[in-house]
Parts: C-alpha cells; sequence; structure tokens
C-alpha cells in the first residue's frame, strides 16, 4: 500500500502538473477531454493493477484512489484564472487580451469556439 500512496503522490506532483500545464487557455472539445481522460485513467489502472478485461468503473478507480475528473479540475483551473484575471489592472496584458474586440467579419460557417465562450456556456449550465 505505501508504494501505491508514493506512486499516487509522485502522480500529483509531475504527471498531473504536466497534463494541467497551460491549461488556463484551452479550449477543449469532446476528443481532447476524452484523450485526458483516458490517460489518467490508464495510470490509475497500471497503479492499482487493474486490467480493462477487470471491467473496472471509471468511477470506482477515481474513489480507490481519491481524486476527480481530469476535465472538472482543468475547468475549475480555468474558472479560477478567470477571476484572476478580472481581479488585474486594465493596463496588464492577459485582461487587455480578454477584453480584446477584433474588427471585421468572422468566417463563414460555424464559429470557432472561443474559450470565453467556453466559460459562458458552463455558467449557464450550472
Amino acid at each position: 500500500m505505501e508504494n501505491k500512496q508514493t506512486k499516487l503522490r509522485i502522480h500529483n506532483i509531475t504527471a498531473k502538473a504536466a497534463l494541467k500545464f497551460g491549461g488556463e487557455a484551452w479550449v477543449l472539445k469532446k476528443r481532447e477531454e476524452q484523450r485526458l481522460e483516458a490517460a489518467k485513467m490508464k495510470f490509475f489502472r497500471y497503479l492499482l493493477g487493474i486490467t480493462k478485461l477487470d471491467k473496472e468503473k471509471n468511477q470506482c478507480i477515481r474513489q480507490k484512489t481519491g481524486t476527480q475528473n481530469t476535465v472538472k479540475e482543468i475547468k475549475l483551473y480555468q474558472k479560477k484564472w478567470l477571476q484572476h484575471v478580472q481581479r488585474m489592472d486594465t493596463n496588464r496584458l492577459p485582461k487587455q487580451a480578454l477584453q480584446y474586440k477584433p474588427k471585421g467579419r468572422r468566417n463563414i460557417g460555424r464559429p470557432r469556439k472561443r474559450w470565453r465562450d467556453q466559460l459562458h456556456l458552463e455558467d449557464q449550465g450550472t
């Protein structure tokens, strides 16, 4: 058990940080969310000695390791980053980038998903 605790600590310090690096500015699509979650679950299955043939659900594995969904962690991190940027002075570059409104027209077709849109959609859903 001690070995698993050590590996879990190492994961929280290194791998978790690497997975979330730069996450405050990501616009996550469904495919990217799935890949992030799959990478984390692959590590936890290896850590606990569980194979896919054991048919353990991801939720059960998260309970055993005491972690939560990676995508939820990233979205919480993004909300904290947004609040931090909103508190900044107006002369700071991140605040200017957040308030920037480009001139001109967008391309024809479906609009690309923007970071700001992603956060507002989540607020309406909760």
